[in-house]
């Protein structure tokens, strides 16, 4: 059952970002035009689909190689719960960043980066809200790891949307708030 679990989230994880590696590499060639088509745009009615789609496209290599690892470790830890608790984390992320950039954002936007943001906010609150200590240690352990991308919540740096950092991680809280497990709930987890 363990291993069954772990493999299914690999298989999900990398699969995740084999789509936006093949979208990237798909599209590489007509960037200049997908990107402005597909993006956000802040506050433009034209701009509002790329909520649904600028999550899918990268302005460049650099960028998506950033995102592909963290991306895979916070969706093999997420995908662990399942695939109906993963679909809902990723979803409110990808919303909640989208959303927030379109409402808030300066400029085009594309990238995944707001919902890897989510799933590490999912991550790293929701020990909390389930009272699980394996969960918080779990969480610990992420922040030691990658805890420094949270400077990217912040307008630290030019060209990047802190936008989607901070609504895709606001995102993951709400996700982990929303998914806790109720209280008097008698199900038991193999894995955090």
């Amino acid at each position: 059952m363990l291993a069954q679990r772990a493999r299914t989230a690999l298989i999900g994880s990398l699969g995740f970002a084999a789509l936006l590696w093949a979208v990237f590499l798909l599209t590489m060639v007509f960037s200049p035009v997908v990107l402005p088509l597909l993006g956000i745009l802040p506050r433009h009615v034209e701009g509002l689909d790329g909520v649904v789609f600028a999550p899918l496209l990268h302005a460049g290599f650099g960028h998506l190689v950033g995102n592909t690892l963290p991306l895979i470790v916070f969706s093999f830890l997420t995908l662990l719960e399942g695939m109906r608790r993963f679909a809902w984390v990723l979803a409110i992320s990808w919303l909640a960043s989208g959303i927030g950039v379109w409402l808030f954002g300066s400029g085009l936007t594309v990238g995944v980066s707001g919902v890897v943001f989510g799933l590490f906010a999912y991550l790293m609150v929701r020990g909390f809200y389930n009272r699980s200590i394996v969960q918080i240690l779990l969480s610990a352990v992420l922040f030691l790891i990658y805890g420094s991308i949270l400077w990217g919540v912040f307008p630290t740096a030019l060209g990047i949307s802190w936008q989607a950092h901070l609504f895709g991680a606001a995102g993951g809280v709400l996700a982990a708030v929303l998914l806790r497990n109720s209280p008097g709930a008698t199900q038991k987890r193999a894995l955090p």
